[in-house]
């Protein structure tokens, strides 16, 4: 049977490296998971229970294609202790995940052939979503000297129409400062283009709070999900926030697409939101790990690292080991049972000489992890002996 050409999107490497570790613990090994972003508790407890009660209580059926009304009035209220943004509910947009955000932002914002700026390193799907719809992903090759993130100047010269940035990154973890996101949003509106900002690892920050570009501009897409902070990566919610003025247009192609996100899950979203002790709780994880990681990769022979100002991730340049990452990570799954990431899944130029080290899982994983990368180093003479 016949394929299309837009078809033709590379794989998601992360997916294929954890195929490959749940492969080698189906034959009994005992495996280290520092490759997925996924944290390694489950959604939280009154989440659970107040779909267990939503269930008892009623069937489950469709919900409005916007979402539920009570999900979009607490999510704008969000903004607004977390950022003094006063946002109204009516632009916010529950999605199947960012993932269905992303579709609908780009179905909404570009027509095919359209160029569309990403930061690289960054997160694969960008691309390959872009090119599934028929658009032209167009690298943007930051720098460590802006913290692998875009800059304005990045924009000259380029015909783009629109750029995505995403603060924390993945794979970096590093964020955008106020002057910095209000610097790109300004940036994108001078070339007429349209601003998408991908903020999903907000509330995972550890020496400073996130900026929301809803901070310095109402002209722009925020992407957001319940996947990272909230601890709920399998129920598949998440929400975007759109000028007042877009919402009708993403409400029909929501309405075609996905009717609606998962009824069951938009209960327990909300319920979720009202779970701050156990959301603190698993942050806390993520402190205690992010210093393990920060201390024993160096230790370990990965010493130049770009430390994460949020998420849940640690990028390393082992161009120092080898050039080829994705050689490398097999070698370490198979002989230190820990599974990491190759760069090439974010930065297809680049990527070749990065790791990425995710940190999400508990404290005792990391440990283990640390222990095992540091064996498996020493003994290519790429680490100190203790």
């Amino acid at each position: 049977m016949r394929n299309s050409r837009r078809s033709a999107v590379d794989p998601f490497i992360v997916m294929d490296v954890m195929e490959a570790a749940s492969r080698a613990e189906a034959a009994g090994r005992h495996i280290i998971h520092m490759e997925v972003g996924q944290p390694g508790t489950g959604a939280p407890k009154p989440a659970t229970q107040a779909l267990v009660r939503a269930m008892q209580d009623a069937p489950l059926g469709y919900t409005v294609a916007l979402g539920l009304p009570a999900l979009r009035q607490r999510i704008a209220q969000l903004y607004g202790d977390w950022y003094d943004v006063d946002l109204d509910p009516a632009r916010v947009i529950i999605t199947p995940g960012s993932s269905g955000a992303f579709l609908l932002s780009f179905t909404a914002l570009f027509d095919s052939g359209d160029r569309v700026g990403i930061g690289a390193p960054g997160y694969p799907s960008y691309r390959q979503i872009l090119r599934a719809l028929g658009m032209v992903p167009v690298d943007i090759e930051t720098a460590p000297d802006h913290r692998f993130q875009p800059v304005p100047g990045d924009l000259a010269g380029r015909d783009l129409a629109g750029l995505l940035v995403a603060s924390p990154g993945n794979p970096t973890g590093t964020m955008l400062d106020r002057a910095a996101m209000a610097g790109l949003a300004d940036a994108v509106q001078g070339i007429g283009g349209a601003f998408i900002s991908d903020e999903i690892y907000h509330g995972i920050e550890y020496e400073a709070k996130a900026v929301s570009a809803l901070e310095v501009t109402d002209e722009v897409f925020v992407i957001n999900s319940f996947s990272k902070y909230f601890s709920m990566t399998g129920w598949r919610v998440g929400w975007m926030v759109v000028p007042k003025d877009q919402t009708r247009v993403v409400e029909r192609i929501a309405q075609n697409m996905f009717i609606c996100a998962p009824h069951a899950s938009q209960v327990a979203a909300l319920a979720a939101m009202d779970c701050q002790d156990e959301l603190e709780g698993n942050m806390q994880v993520y402190r205690a790990n992010r210093a393990l990681m920060l201390d024993g990769l160096p230790k370990a022979g990965f010493s130049q690292i770009a430390p994460p100002d949020g998420a849940f991730y640690v990028y390393a340049d082992v161009s120092q080991i080898t050039d080829d990452s994705r050689a490398l990570a097999a070698e370490i799954l198979d002989q230190a049972g820990v599974a990491v990431t190759p760069g090439l899944d974010f930065d297809p130029v680049r990527g070749h000489q990065t790791l990425r080290f995710s940190y999400a899982r508990s404290t005792q994983d990391i440990q283990e992890g640390l222990a095992r990368l540091t064996k498996f180093m020493q003994a290519k003479g790429l680490a100190d002996a203790e």
